[in-house]
C-alpha cells in the first residue's frame, strides 16, 4: 500500500523552504513530486529599476556561495553589450577568485554530505580547513563570503607578491588536506555503504534531463563550460575536467574531491603567469541597444545570465538560469525507485543534497501563456494566495 509523505515548504530538514511530496511503498520511494516558489526574491525585477553598478551587488546575492560565478556572469554580459575586453590581468585575477570560490563551495559541500550520513566528524574537519580558503578570499577582497571584486570592466582589487605568496601557501595546506579527504572517501565503510549505488543517473537520463555541473560529470558526461565555452583567462589556464561513470552520490563526491585538487592547480598556475598592466577599464554607464547571453562554470554548475538593454543605464531586461533548476529534472530521477534500483526514505537527504541545492537563486516568478487564445498574464499577490487557499483545501 502507497502513501504521500510531504516535506516541506517549512521543515526541520529543509533549510530553504520548498516542498517535496514523496510517494512511498513500504520504506521504498516509488514517485516523487516537487513545489518550488517559496524562495522567490525578485531580483530579477528588481533589476530593472537599478543602474548596472547598483545591480552588482544585487546580483552577488542571488546565491552567497556562488556569489562570484553570478557576478563574473553578470559583468561579462554588460562587457558584451559594450564590445570590450578586460585587460588581461583583470581576467586571471577573475579566475583565481572563482576558484577560490569554487574550492570553498566544494569543501562545504563535502562536509554537508558528511554530515547526511551521520560522518559528523568528516563534517568538522573539512569545515575546520575550509577556513583556510575563507581567510585567502578575505585577504583579497576584504570580505569573506560576499566578495565584491568583480565589476563592470575588471576587478576591484589587484595582487601583489605578499598576497601571491601567502595564496600560494594556503594551495599547499588545502592540496595535502583535500588529498587526505579523498584516502577517506575511497577507505571509509560508512560512506562507501551510505553512498555508492545510491541516487542513481545514468548518462542517458543526465542528458535527457539537462543535468549540470558536477552531478552532470559524475555521470562519465565530460561538460563544463570553462573547457567549452571558455572565458576570462580559461583559454589559457590548463586544467581536467573531472569525471566519474559510478553515476551515484559517491561519483559526485569524488567529482568535487579532484576538481577542488584541479582548482588548487589553477589557483598556483594563475598566480605564476599573470601579466603585468591594468586590473580594470572604464565602460560608459549606458551599454548600447543589444541583447547578450553570459554563461560560467559555478560550482554547481552551468550558470546563465540574459541581458536586454535599451540604451539607457539600466535593464530592460535581466533573466538568470541558476545551477540548481537545470538539476532539479534529474533529482526527481535520482529519488525515483525503477526495476532493480530502489530509493529508501534513509536515502532521500543524502540524494538531495547531492546535487548541492540552493532553492533561493532556483526560484522564479512565471508568466501563463494560453498559445491558441494568444494571451500572456500573470498573478497578482492575492490572486497567488487566493490559489494557495483552494489547493490546501483540495489536499485536505
Amino acid at each position: 500500500m502507497s502513501f504521500n509523505i510531504p516535506i516541506g515548504p517549512q521543515h526541520p530538514a529543509l533549510k530553504e523552504p520548498e516542498n517535496f511530496t514523496f510517494t512511498v511503498d513500504g520504506e521504498y520511494v516509488v514517485g516523487v513530486k516537487v513545489r518550488i516558489g517559496y524562495m522567490h526574491k525578485g531580483i530579477e525585477k528588481l533589476m530593472e529599476s537599478k543602474n548596472y553598478i547598483q545591480n552588482i551587488p544585487l546580483v552577488e546575492r542571488i546565491c552567497g556561495i556562488c556569489n562570484v560565478a553570478h557576478t563574473l556572469c553578470y559583468c561579462q554580459n554588460i562587457e558584451y553589450l559594450h564590445g570590450k575586453e578586460i585587460p588581461r590581468r583583470a581576467e586571471f585575477i577573475r579566475v583565481i577568485i572563482e576558484e577560490l570560490n569554487r574550492i570553498h563551495s566544494h569543501l562545504l559541500w563535502i562536509g554537508i554530505v558528511a554530515h547526511e550520513v551521520g560522518f559528523d566528524t568528516f563534517f568538522m574537519y573539512t569545515w575546520r580547513d575550509r577556513e583556510v580558503v575563507m581567510d585567502l578570499i578575505e585577504l583579497l577582497t576584504g570580505n569573506r563570503v560576499s566578495t565584491a571584486l568583480n565589476t563592470i570592466g575588471g576587478v576591484r582589487r589587484n595582487i601583489d607578491n605578499d598576497k601571491a605568496y601567502r595564496l600560494k601557501k594556503g594551495m599547499e595546506i588545502l592540496e595535502r588536506r583535500t588529498k587526505y579527504y579523498k584516502q577517506i572517501a575511497t577507505a571509509e565503510p560508512t560512506l562507501l555503504t551510505r553512498l555508492k549505488g545510491v541516487g542513481i543517473l545514468t548518462p542517458k537520463e543526465a542528458i535527457k534531463w539537462s543535468a549540470v555541473g558536477p552531478t552532470l560529470r559524475a555521470s562519465g558526461i565530460k561538460s563544463d563550460v570553462r573547457a567549452d565555452d571558455p572565458y576570462a583567462a580559461h583559454d589559457e589556464v590548463p586544467f581536467n575536467v573531472i569525471t566519474y561513470d559510478s553515476c551515484d552520490v559517491f561519483g559526485r563526491l569524488m567529482v568535487r574531491i579532484d576538481e577542488t585538487l584541479e582548482s588548487i592547480d589553477m589557483v598556483r598556475h594563475c598566480l605564476d603567469h599573470i601579466p603585468s598592466g591594468p586590473i580594470r577599464i572604464r565602460l560608459p554607464n549606458a551599454p548600447p541597444k543589444g541583447e547578450s547571453i553570459s554563461r560560467v562554470e559555478a560550482p554547481r554548475g552551468e550558470d546563465i545570465h540574459y541581458v536586454k538593454s535599451n540604451g539607457s543605464d539600466k535593464p530592460e531586461r535581466y533573466k538568470v538560469r541558476a545551477p540548481t533548476l537545470g538539476n532539479l529534472l534529474s533529482l526527481i530521477e535520482m529519488l525515483t525507485s525503477k526495476g532493480e534500483y530502489v530509493v529508501h526514505i534513509a536515502d532521500i537527504p543524502v540524494v538531495l543534497a547531492g546535487i548541492d541545492p540552493c532553492m533561493c537563486c532556483m526560484d522564479r516568478s512565471i508568466k501563463f501563456i494560453d498559445l491558441r487564445k494568444e494571451k500572456v498574464w500573470t498573478w497578482t499577490w492575492d490572486r497567488l494566495k487566493k490559489y494557495s487557499k483552494e489547493v490546501h483545501e483540495k489536499s485536505k
